[in-house]
């Protein structure tokens, strides 16, 4: 969908997202930005690679994690914390479970990310129906999601640093100090995961949140759509102006034919009942630029030994593939693409 609905993640409403269903593990079910705000700007610096500029604000940390889980439920005075206000905020939020304090306090250490909830609503899933979202708190049984993001936020370090390495350049594009919400769908495994205003809320019940793997590159296709919305225009995303042509013509050419779109679809993820995720009636072009965006984080690690090997690079699969490709790799990742050139 084009149309964008107004960013509201202060005032606790989302609006606009659309829940797909998918035969994959390795794809978000529902993901769209509405918006890409800013957070407070300063850098801090703590354990392991230092955060982007923007930073987790203390206002921010307190929604992100006392939004709705009690009535009545107010946020501790952390102010004065000698650790830090959110250090404290995360301390009283994960008391019941130390483990996932450990996890939640270590991850906003190393990545400037603060894990939270959102608050309870019902979304519109498109053709997936009206749905329930609760706010859940990743403690106890759902812990283990809490480590998947925990462990997806440490491998994009890694990944980015030696991708920076390898190209002997910064990228400019942000993967750390992030908003995460954790919520359950009732009723309902979907939407797995869905970003805005560099936020991304996590589906403790998600279909696809459940392997190290599937959750990786969710994570990696949601911040994608963030970092897509912060490089737009006027309301639109960067794909919007700059891969909607080819996009809008390959969709002409094969319209809903699968064995048509295989040529074109950076992944092999199908909707339940449908055709290719990033070409799916009811998506547009900003999820095949955020399919296209995991493509290159599975080929890049495949070069850098931190995964299986891609054998057919995508650029090389045609025209049309090879100009997508190389539009987002030198807007988002500094023109450095490690897989061999083509034949």
């Amino acid at each position: 969908m084009k149309k964008r609905e107004p960013e509201a993640w202060i005032l606790g409403i989302f609006a606009g997202i659309l829940a797909i269903s998918c035969t994959s593990p390795n794809r978000p079910e529902g993901s769209i930005v509405a918006g890409a705000g800013t957070s407070s700007a300063i850098a801090s610096t703590d354990a392991g690679r230092a955060p982007s500029v923007e930073i987790v604000s203390t206002g921010e940390a307190v929604d992100l994690l006392y939004t709705s889980m009690g009535k009545g439920e107010t946020a501790p005075a952390c102010d004065a914390s000698a650790d830090g206000p959110i250090h404290c905020l995360l301390d009283a939020r994960y008391a019941s479970d130390a483990e996932a304090h450990m996890i939640a306090a270590g991850m906003y250490r190393k990545t400037g990310s603060v894990a939270g909830v959102v608050r309870e609503h019902v979304m519109d899933g498109g053709y997936r129906g009206m749905l329930h979202l609760v706010p859940v708190l990743p403690i106890g049984a759902d812990r283990v999601h809490l480590q998947r993001v925990s462990d997806s936020l440490d491998d994009y370090d890694e990944f980015f640093a030696a991708l920076e390495s390898n190209g002997n350049q910064k990228i400019a594009y942000r993967w750390r100090a992030l908003g995460l919400r954790f919520f359950r769908s009732v009723k309902a495994r979907t939407p797995s995961a869905y970003a805005s205003g560099w936020t991304v809320a996590y589906n403790v019940d998600g279909s696809l949140n459940h392997t190290d793997t599937s959750v990786r590159e969710t994570m990696f296709h949601e911040i994608f759509h963030l970092n897509d919305s912060a490089h737009g225009d006027k309301g639109e995303d960067w794909s919007d102006k700059r891969l909607e042509p080819t996009y809008e013509k390959i969709v002409a050419h094969c319209k809903t034919s699968t064995p048509c779109l295989a040529k074109f679809a950076p992944n092999d993820t199908k909707v339940k009942g449908g055709t290719y995720y990033a070409f799916q009636p009811g998506n547009d072009v900003r999820e095949y630029a955020a399919e296209l965006a995991v493509r290159y984080y599975k080929e890049q690690r495949g070069v850098l030994g931190m995964g299986p090997v891609v054998k057919t690079p995508f650029k090389c699969t045609g025209a049309d593939n090879e100009k997508s490709w190389n539009a987002m790799v030198a807007e988002f990742f500094g023109g450095i693409d490690l897989t061999p050139a083509c034949p």
